[in-house]
């Protein structure tokens, strides 16, 4: 009797140099103490945990977190993996000392890096998790869940803004070795029934085997699927398994192709003043390619305009390289800008023929998510967006009709208060938002999460500039830039004054 077997082959190149290895971004989700910095404690660091969080203290970036054991912040970690398959990790057992790899030797030494996004789990923090989700662009969430308390506090929130973002989610149910098994039989009830509700709608699959974690790896980006890992920090079961599915993550780097010949655009994540350096910033290179030296355009600042500058250095994972292009995390040291003239939310763009233009208003898409409260219009929101997080108010909606998607009426700040309309759950609408603080600079097609205390509103910008749903009679308001100058700044320096056409008002 003879059987037909299949054989499935990887085959990985092999980087021509240390800025050609693949790289996947994998952001770390879940409610607090579901293990999420010990799990990647003992991911990087290829030891096992003792138990009370030995794991994690290398992970921790502030005092108050060692003191505490919870992230407060948004943390970094690398993992490697060589041509064949094998981590690149540290050296580490429970009686002996850490033999310390740097991060540069992590990638000098992988043809694949994971680069984990480490994301707090306290509701305290929910604004820094949110921030790094949309300027992270991770490629995959990992959602924790320990296994004694499921789905609980923010993981359904977590969950929550991963399905708005479109990103694919995977499950490590934790601490299975001091779970009962009848309450690890009813958290996975609980994972199966939220998973596979109308909100989710995704197929879980139980990974027990490596076979199973091979299909579901390369099927994970283009199937409405989830995997679901059961997983102990502590004795090790199944972390080969996580590994393997690890190592074979398709990289989104496929997608950014295209983008290398566009202009390039990178939103600032954050700065950094580093000694006999400068200032530095990092990012996400979303289109176009930079090497040591290319001219940019800095802004828009408190005033919306945009400062030339160049690039002195560019680090990806701290290695030294002379190009970077789009879809990878990188940091780029700029010449003649001081460390308060950056911030974050601002962004590095090519300069062309069109100068940019900051807006003070922008036209969204949105879906009211579920909360106990409803928004109207003057109801004041935090915008994330990007590396954008400002504060907006709502200055006009336009209710879309669910069956014929139309828009059947306008309601904006000058309507009756009895006719204005709110924002309940399930309701999809235009709304026309304006920044409370400062203008910045927005594209059409970029997805954005709104929030009150908890997740509002998810959808994606439209439209740039004002719209004619606003009444006449709500002030002066700036429209479209119609011509730009350059003004010396006296230090060397050039900046882009945009002349803008003032409106009246009625």
């Amino acid at each position: 009797m003879s059987y037909d077997k299949t054989t499935v082959l990887l085959v990985r190149n092999l980087p021509q140099s240390v800025e050609d290895y693949i790289e996947v971004r994998i952001a770390i989700m879940g409610n607090v103490d579901a293990g999420k910095s010990t799990l990647l404690g003992v991911l990087t660091k290829g030891g096992l945990d003792d138990g009370r969080g030995r794991a994690r203290v290398d992970l921790f970036r502030h005092k108050h977190e060692i003191e505490s054991g919870r992230t407060s912040s948004i943390g970094s970690e690398v993992m490697g993996f060589q041509a064949d398959g094998k981590p690149v990790v540290e050296v580490q057992t429970l009686d002996e000392p850490i033999r310390k790899i740097a991060c540069g030797e992590v990638c000098a030494h992988s043809a694949k890096v994971i680069s984990f996004i480490d994301l707090a789990g306290h509701e305290r923090y929910l604004k820094t998790t949110v921030f790094g989700m949309t300027s992270g662009l991770p490629d995959y969430v990992i959602l924790m869940v320990g296994a004694n308390a499921g789905l609980v506090g923010m993981s359904k929130e977590h969950l929550g803004i991963a399905l708005a973002l479109g990103i694919p989610v995977a499950v490590v149910v934790t601490k299975v070795d001091m779970c009962p098994p009848q309450v690890l039989e009813t958290t996975m009830q609980q994972l199966n029934k939220v998973l596979q509700s109308p909100g989710c709608r995704k197929t879980c699959i139980l990974i027990n085997s490596a076979a199973q974690a091979i299909d579901v790896a390369l099927q994970l980006p283009v199937k409405r699927i989830c995997p679901i890992f059961q997983i102990s920090n502590v004795t090790g079961e199944r972390l080969d398994l996580l590994r393997l599915f690890l190592n074979l993550l398709p990289s989104s780097q496929a997608k950014f192709a295209p983008l290398r010949s566009a202009p390039v655009e990178m939103p600032i994540n954050d700065v950094f003043s580093v000694p006999f350096v400068g200032t530095v910033v990092s990012g996400v290179l979303k289109s176009g390619v930079v090497k040591t030296g290319d001219s940019l355009l800095l802004g828009p600042d408190s005033l919306g305009q945009f400062t030339v500058t160049s690039v002195r250095s560019i680090h990806r994972k701290r290695i030294n390289v002379e190009c970077a292009s789009a879809g990878q995390s990188v940091c780029f040291a700029l010449k003649r800008v001081r460390r308060n003239q950056v911030r974050k939310g601002m962004l590095l763009i090519s300069q062309t023929s069109t100068p940019p233009v900051a807006c003070q208003e922008f036209e969204a898409e949105v879906l009211c998510l579920y909360h106990s409260t409803t928004l109207s219009v003057g109801s004041c929101i935090v915008l994330h967006a990007s590396s954008v997080r400002q504060t907006v108010k709502i200055m006009a909606i336009n209710k879309l009709d669910a069956a014929k998607q139309k828009q059947p009426q306008s309601f904006s700040l000058q309507a009756a208060d009895d006719a204005k309309p709110v924002l309940r759950m399930g309701d999809r609408a235009r709304v026309q938002l304006r920044f409370m603080s400062k203008t910045e600079y927005l594209t059409p097609g970029t997805k954005l999460i709104a929030r009150e205390g908890k997740t509002k509103l998810v959808g994606i910008v439209r439209t740039i500039g004002n719209q004619d749903v606003l009444a006449s009679g709500a002030g002066p308001r700036y429209e479209d830039h119609k011509s730009s100058t350059w003004r010396d700044n006296g230090n060397g320096s050039k900046h882009l004054v945009a002349t803008p056409q003032l409106s009246g008002a009625a």
